[in-house]
């Protein structure tokens, strides 16, 4: 049966709505990528081979070529056609799609680690490009300034480190607000490009041969090693291209698509084709061909809606950080942090003080360091590539054994991908002398501490929980003379089969147990969000004892007291007021002899220190908390 016209136009206009806010979300990155990726181009190769590619028409119309075909295989087929069809219960990014791919009953347990070690280095390398993303992007739109008169030249730099500043500052009021203003921007930002493009296309209309792929064979041929030198700049048209699956579960498949297709990628290539065709016009305007595009009049105009643009993409990336950083919370990778709701309709919109605080002290620190945004672009591409490279692979596995392909047909379709990818990886890690090292060493130290942490807590739990006895073993030998008090006591525990320490400590220091006991353990799984009716499981014990599980997806955010309140439906009902929280917080100190080494032992120990309180992070009232202390070698 059709669907009633209503219906279809309610769905249409929800359709164009979410188009709009992805423009303004989704594709901040990559829409900012014409502003330094043409001169890039020339430039390192220049830098890099004495420059035998030159501004004439069959060398920038390759270059052209190279960035068409890159858009359309690494973006239009690559991610919008085939990895977004990866999606874990509507949710996309490096960690949705390892989880896929682990959920396949092939993965014996080396393959499991592989899989885990794959996605914890593409959530690495996503700390480094949300580094890079905000200096590059906003110094490369300040630098605007320099076109009019070199006077700007000693502002530039203060100018974008004050304006990055300033959006870090902001970020604890939350993006409700302005992110209503962020499509329309951004809408504004590609029409401009588009017209900007077709107007210099029209001077010299032959650059639209470029369309054909044979320009890029025949620049690889004729300059086989200055063409792969300039893939490390060529690539800077794709960064971001990872925002499209990242952020699929805030839009869905259809309005990024829709976005992609039939304006973005339009905007994008008239833009790039037109300052091809500007370059091959006039050579000079290598200084800046993006700004040089526009009409002298439109200069200062322009320079402020690109800083606006590129503001927009610096908070996609760092709302993307936030999102991805409580992941790694909730997966066991990081330690607790304080995580806020910024909006009361927007789950996804959150803040997290401590990533916020680091960011924007490494951001400052990058802008001052590099000081241009030719100095940067040699540290951007790096992470992007190798996040790029990971996410083929982890969808390989996908498409062999979730989505059933014939492995020739696997090894075809992610073989050309992974060839795609691996070459512009290769030629970026040309850059890491001059700058790639940078986002490398980020990566090598996020992921030192996500190893690290990891591996601690199982060496804890494992320690904690070594003695201790299950709990029907107690409950069987419990002398039922130990006084009971009114009220109900809910111990927190990560192992529900054993009886807690904090539990034992209660009993050995205060002899007495509550009316009723209630040990309540909270897990996370490898989807993003579980319904309430899957939430809640509880045991009866006996003697007054029972277990309660609760389990949430690895996008949200544990609540100890709701979760409590949905006991009800099996027969539980909490007072708050009557309900007393017992926690076990460990003092941990290194041990003569520990499973970890001894750096990874201390840098454990600073971690677990500067975890926030289960308290705050399980959202328990702290007037209904007792904390049971016990001292742990690790």
């Amino acid at each position: 049966m059709d669907k009633p016209a209503t219906t279809k136009q309610a769905e249409a206009a929800r359709h164009q709505s979410l188009t709009l806010a992805a423009l303004g979300i989704v594709y901040g990155d990559i829409g900012t990528s014409p502003l330094y990726t043409m001169h890039q181009t020339f430039a390192s190769v220049d830098d890099a081979t004495g420059g035998s590619l030159k501004l004439n028409h069959p060398d920038v119309l390759g270059v052209l070529s190279l960035i068409f075909w890159s858009l359309v295989i690494i973006v239009s087929l690559k991610y919008c056609w085939l990895i977004m069809r990866a999606d874990n219960k509507g949710e996309g990014g490096v960690l949705s799609l390892a989880a896929l791919a682990l959920r396949a009953g092939h993965a014996a347990p080396m393959r499991r680690a592989i899989i885990l070690i794959m996605a914890l280095v593409g959530l690495s390398l996503f700390y480094g490009d949300g580094l890079i993303t905000p200096s590059i992007s906003v110094l490369s739109a300040v630098e605007g300034l320099s076109v009019a008169t070199d006077a700007f030249d000693p502002f530039v730099v203060p100018l974008a480190t004050f304006i990055l500043i300033v959006l870090f500052l902001l970020q604890s009021r939350g993006t409700h607000g302005v992110g209503k203003l962020f499509g329309p921007i951004m809408l504004l930002w590609f029409g401009t490009l588009g017209v900007l493009g077709i107007a210099e296309i029209i001077t010299r209309p032959s650059v639209l041969q470029a369309l054909l792929p044979f320009y890029a064979i025949d620049l690889v041929l004729a300059h086989p090693w200055d063409t792969f030198v300039a893939l490390g700049a060529i690539v800077l048209c794709v960064t971001g291209a990872e925002a499209l699956y990242a952020d699929m579960g805030h839009f869905g498949k259809g309005p990024i698509r829709t976005a992609w297709y039939f304006f973005v990628m339009p905007c994008l290539v008239l833009n790039y084709f037109g300052q091809g065709a500007l370059l091959i016009t006039d050579p000079s305007a290598l200084k800046n061909p993006f700004y040089l595009l526009a009409p002298d009049w439109a200069l200062y105009a322009m320079v402020a809606l690109a800083t606006c643009a590129t503001v927009i993409a610096s908070q996609a990336v760092i709302s993307g950080v936030f999102s991805l950083t409580r992941q790694a919370i909730q997966l066991g990778y990081l330690p607790r942090m304080d995580i806020r709701h910024t909006s009361e309709s927007e789950i996804g919109q959150i803040y997290i003080p401590a990533v916020n605080w680091t960011l924007m002290t490494g951001v400052a620190i990058i802008v001052v360091a590099f000081g241009s945004s030719t100095a940067l672009a040699h540290a951007y591409g790096f992470a992007v590539t190798g996040a790029m490279t990971l996410d083929a692979i982890l969808a390989a596995i996908v498409a062999r054994w979730i989505w059933h392909w014939n492995r020739w047909v696997t090894a075809a379709v992610f073989g050309g991908f992974l060839l795609v990818d691996f070459a512009f990886f290769s030629s970026n890690a040309l850059k890491i002398p001059s700058g790639g090292w940078f986002p490398f060493a980020v990566a090598m130290f996020a992921f030192t501490g996500f190893s690290v942490w990891k591996r601690g807590r199982e060496a804890l739990l494992a320690k904690l929980y070594r003695d201790a006895m299950p709990i029907k073993e107690f409950l069987s030998h419990w002398d039922r003379t130990t006084e009971r008090v009114s009220g109900t006591a809910v111990f927190m525990t990560s192992n529900p089969a054993v009886v807690p320490t904090a539990f034992l400590h209660n009993l050995k220091h205060n002899h007495v147990v509550h009316e009723r006991v209630v040990f309540m353990k909270v897990t996370f799984e490898d989807y993003p969000r579980v319904s309430d009716d899957e939430r809640i499981e509880v045991e009866k014990l006996g003697k007054g004892f029972f277990q309660v599980s609760a389990r949430y997806g690895f996008m949200e955010r544990p609540d100890v007291p709701r979760a409590l309140d949905l006991c009800r439906a099996h027969g539980m009902s909490f007072d708050l007021m009557q309900t007393t929280f017992f926690l076990g917080r460990e003092t941990l100190i290194p041990a003569s002899r520990s499973e970890l080494r001894r750096w990874q032992a201390h840098l454990f120990i600073a971690m677990q220190t500067l975890a926030l309180s289960a308290t705050r992070f399980f959202r328990i009232p702290p007037n209904r908390v007792v904390e049971m202390g016990t001292q742990v070698e690790i």
